[in-house]
């Protein structure tokens, strides 16, 4: 069974096997249409893409919001962040943390699945209570504002 990070219960952290890994996770707003429907299929794409360049990570939707976790090489990372920064399919992209750090991954085995929005207003919230820049902060106040108008789980 795994904890709430994706790593094995019970598992030994070996110093001398832990790679530098690049993470990004960011949040943003669907565009207008894009529903469950679409999600499956950006998922679908990305679990074929993304075993291929060595990323991993999990994508969250509810409400017309994303919530994404991606971790891999620095280079392939960059890429994909930029290819998310020119997707129509989504606005208002908020980067919540990145770095580049030696560690195991935290989804190993999730080449890309996408997880229920149970909690995505409390990550929301604890993002902008943390965030110091101003742009973020407008934007995340905005997303939070779109969840207000639509229950969880609803697009």
């Amino acid at each position: 069974m795994f904890d709430e990070y994706g790593i094995p219960r019970g598992a030994d952290l070996d110093e001398a096997t832990l790679v530098p890994l690049y993470h990004f996770v960011y949040c943003s707003r669907a565009a207008e249409g894009v529903d469950d429907a679409e999600v499956s299929r950006i998922v679908a794409v990305a679990q074929r893409n993304n075993l291929a360049h060595g990323i991993t990570g999990v994508l969250v939707f509810g409400s017309g919001v994303f919530f994404q976790w991606i971790e891999g090489p620095a280079a392939e990372i960059q890429k994909l962040i930029a290819t998310l920064h020119r997707d129509k399919r989504h606005h208002d992209i908020v980067s919540l943390s990145q770095s580049e750090e030696e560690r195991e991954r935290l989804y190993p085995n999730w080449d890309m699945e996408k997880v229920e929005a149970e909690d995505i207003r409390l990550v929301l919230q604890d993002a902008l209570e943390s965030t110091e820049d101003k742009n973020n902060r407008v934007t995340l106040m905005r997303i939070l504002e779109q969840l207000d108008l639509s229950p969880l789980g609803r697009v």
